[in-house]
């Protein structure tokens, strides 16, 4: 996936050198006022710290201390590893983490259950970091 990422910005960045300056100077429709890149740099930032947190407030909160100490997982490292997802990644976990404190609030799931999500998102951030490091 990093492959891919960087093989994108080398030909956006070629795209970019081999394109005409004065024909992007002559075009100033097309250009992007950096106020408005700088906005969304921040929205992104902030959703994903939104979405980091959400994640985390799930492993934090009782039963997620109390399944990752019967899983033996050191929450440390799992936190490290959220920091390591990307921002679909973190997203889509965030979803269901949501959805499990939702649902549990709402008395929809058993604790049990919610361990079991838990347990289950602890799992999936263990294996995206494992296959990002191959």
């Amino acid at each position: 996936m990093k492959a891919c990422v960087k093989a994108g910005a080398w030909i956006i960045s070629f795209a970019m050198c081999a394109a005409p300056s004065n024909a992007r100077a002559r075009d100033p429709q097309h250009l992007v006022p950096q106020e408005e890149l700088n906005q969304e740099i921040a929205r992104a930032a902030a959703t994903r710290q939104s979405n980091e947190t959400a994640v985390r407030h799930l492993l934090s909160s009782d039963a997620g201390r109390q399944a990752l100490q019967s899983a033996k997982v050191d929450y440390a490292k799992i936190d490290k590893a959220i920091g390591q997802l990307s921002d679909e990644e973190v997203a889509k976990l965030a979803d269901r983490a949501r959805n499990a404190e939702r649902d549990f609030a709402a008395g929809s799931i058993s604790a049990k259950t919610l361990a079991y999500i838990i347990l289950a998102v602890v799992v999936i951030v263990t294996i995206i970091v494992i296959i990002e490091k191959i």
